[in-house]
């Protein structure tokens, strides 16, 4: 039963985890700058890189609102919160099963420094929970999902993994960026910990690096003792930053995702198009699963322009949309993650993903459909 006392999802986004400015009563949280507080006296004695001084204690609040936790941590990016929630829970012989398509960045944590400490690791074949269940090994610790996931819009049935997890008791963690809190919440399935690359949704405004770290204050306060160690703090002027963007992250992420489920018809219906992958999609294999487990498809789509077609010359002929390393700005950005996000893989990993060397990820802005229709008309016939 959905609780009533629960603020709504705006308010969540505008007031809580506010620093409340006693001295001056202004609208918006003072911003604590200072790196040196007192240590005698006082309840908490605070350092940045001990995740606690009052505007990442704060900010941490709102995180943990978002995804309906308990408490949360934010980094200075969605690699310093992979990795610190990662070695939080392994050592060596430890072994981790992990989905075969995530963020390139991710599978080059996991190859090429997990051997180094002796931990062991799977990826599975597909997104399939039966894949993750037939990889189970005595010394399992972790199952990490990414869904939908980076760059095929992939949806991993997160009840099931969440289920598996538990029934071996083995801690499951999702990469929730895509969707963002607003379209989907794994902790009401059962999801142990939540991870965001908060440089994207939470963000915004394509103007910080940013990670985020959702769980239960069990979880959060072990992933805390390592994460300490690895000194991945977020500035406070950027934690800041951060939490004026969150104000938004609910009217903004709403209208992309709106935006985004036009696009893809769109795009699935043109001529020069050979294939459009969107969870929104009747046509996307797990239509059905993401209805079930998102609140919307979000803003992210990819796409493969058909033979003949550059993919770097479409996105270098766009005058409105941005050919960006990043995504999920307001504003509209293509990239080819051959080039950015899985360049790290060879083209023989990529392939095995799915990830051909055309194929364009496209990251939905709130601008009207109609201008993002037009820019991209006149860019597949400037190339014909």
């Amino acid at each position: 039963m959905k609780d009533s006392s629960k603020l709504g999802i705006n308010t969540i986004c505008v007031h809580t985890g506010e620093v409340k400015d006693e001295q001056y009563r202004g609208a918006v949280s003072p911003m604590y700058m200072s790196t040196s507080y007192a240590f005698d006296g006082v309840d908490v004695k605070r350092y940045p890189r001990y995740f606690n001084t009052p505007n990442q204690e704060m900010l941490c609040k709102k995180i943990a609102a978002l995804e309906n936790t308990e408490d949360g941590l934010i980094f200075s990016s969605g690699m310093a919160a992979i990795s610190a929630a990662m070695f939080a829970f392994l050592k060596t012989g430890d072994h981790v099963i992990i989905q075969q398509v995530i963020y390139g960045g991710t599978f080059n944590l996991i190859v090429s420094e997990f051997e180094k400490y002796g931990i062991e690791y799977s990826f599975t074949e597909s997104d399939n929970a039966s894949d993750f269940k037939s990889l189970i090994k005595e010394n399992t610790k972790i199952l990490y999902i990414e869904t939908p996931s980076n760059p095929l819009l992939g949806i991993t049935d997160i009840d099931a993994i969440a289920s598996l997890g538990k029934e071996n008791g083995i801690i499951t963690m999702i990469d929730n960026t895509f969707a963002s809190p607003i379209n989907q919440n794994p902790a009401d399935f059962g999801i142990d910990i939540i991870l965001h690359s908060a440089t994207k949704y939470m963000g915004g405004h394509s103007d910080i690096s940013a990670g985020a770290i959702a769980g239960s204050n069990e979880y959060i306060a072990q992933i805390w003792k390592t994460a300490i160690n690895f000194g991945g703090n977020l500035s406070d002027q950027t934690v800041w930053l951060l939490e004026r963007s969150l104000k938004t992250l609910n009217l903004r992420v709403k209208e992309q995702t709106k935006n985004a489920q036009e696009m893809a018809e769109y795009l699935e219906h043109h001529k020069n198009i050979e294939r459009v992958y969107y969870p929104g999609l009747n046509s996307h294999p797990q239509h059905d699963l993401a209805r079930r487990q998102m609140k919307g498809f979000g803003a992210m789509l990819s796409f493969e322009l058909e033979e003949g077609i550059n993919a770097m010359d479409f996105q270098n002929a766009l005058k409105l949309i941005k050919p960006s390393m990043s995504l999920a700005g307001l504003e509209s950005t293509t990239v080819s993650p051959m080039q950015t996000t899985h360049a790290l893989l060879s083209a023989q990993e990529r392939l095995d993903r799915g990830i051909k060397d055309g194929l364009i990820r496209f990251s939905v802005g709130i601008e009207e459909p109609k201008d993002l229709i037009k820019d991209i008309e006149q860019a597949i016939k400037s190339l014909q």
